[in-house]
C-alpha cells in the first residue's frame, strides 16, 4: 500500500504539469476574467484590462467572456468596451444574446451557470505596437445588475 502512495505522489504532480501544459492556447495573448462581487454588476465597477501588442502588423480576434447564472433576468445584455492606446481612442456599445426567446440559454452551461465568449472586433490591426487597455461597463437600465458572476476579455492572433 504504501509504494502504491509513493508512485500516486510522483505520477499526480506529472500528470498536472502534462494537462496543464497541453491547455494553453498558442494564440492567446490574454484570457483573463474578473470576478463580480456578490454577482452584482454596477455601472461603476468598471472591468478593465490590458493588453501588450508586439506586434501591430497581424489581425487579432477580440472577445467578451461572460458567465452569468440560470436566474439572469434578461436574455441579452448591453455592455459599453473603452478602448485607449497607441492611436486608439472610443468607446463602442455591443449586445450580447444570451437566450433564445423561448428562454434556452445560447451559453455553455456547467451547473447553474452559463458561459459565453462572444466576438466584438474580428481580424482587427492594432495601430501600433504597445500597451492597449479595454474598459467594460455594463449598460442595461438596472444598477447592479444581478446575476453577472464574471466579466473578462479575450485578444487572440486571428488565424
Amino acid at each position: 500500500m504504501k509504494a502504491a502512495h509513493k508512485i500516486l505522489l510522483v505520477i499526480l504532480p506529472v500528470l498536472a504539469m502534462l494537462f496543464g501544459s497541453g491547455c494553453t492556447d498558442p494564440n492567446a495573448i490574454i484570457d483573463q476574467n474578473t470576478a463580480i462581487e456578490n454577482h452584482n454588476w454596477s455601472y461603476s465597477n468598471r472591468i478593465k484590462n490590458s493588453v501588450k501588442i508586439d506586434d501591430a502588423s497581424i489581425p487579432y480576434n477580440l472577445y467578451i467572456n461572460l458567465r452569468v447564472t440560470g436566474d439572469y433576468r434578461y436574455s441579452n445584455i448591453f455592455v459599453l468596451i473603452r478602448k485607449s492606446g497607441p492611436h486608439l481612442q472610443g468607446v463602442t456599445r455591443y449586445e450580447v444574446k444570451l437566450a433564445n426567446p423561448d428562454g434556452e440559454w445560447l451559453g455553455q452551461g456547467s451547473g447553474n451557470l452559463y458561459s459565453y465568449q462572444v466576438p466584438f472586433l474580428t481580424d482587427f490591426k492594432f495601430p501600433a505596437k504597445g500597451t492597449y487597455t479595454f474598459e467594460m461597463e455594463q449598460n442595461m437600465r438596472d444598477n447592479p445588475l444581478r446575476e453577472v458572476n464574471d466579466v473578462g476579455l479575450r485578444v487572440e492572433k486571428a488565424n
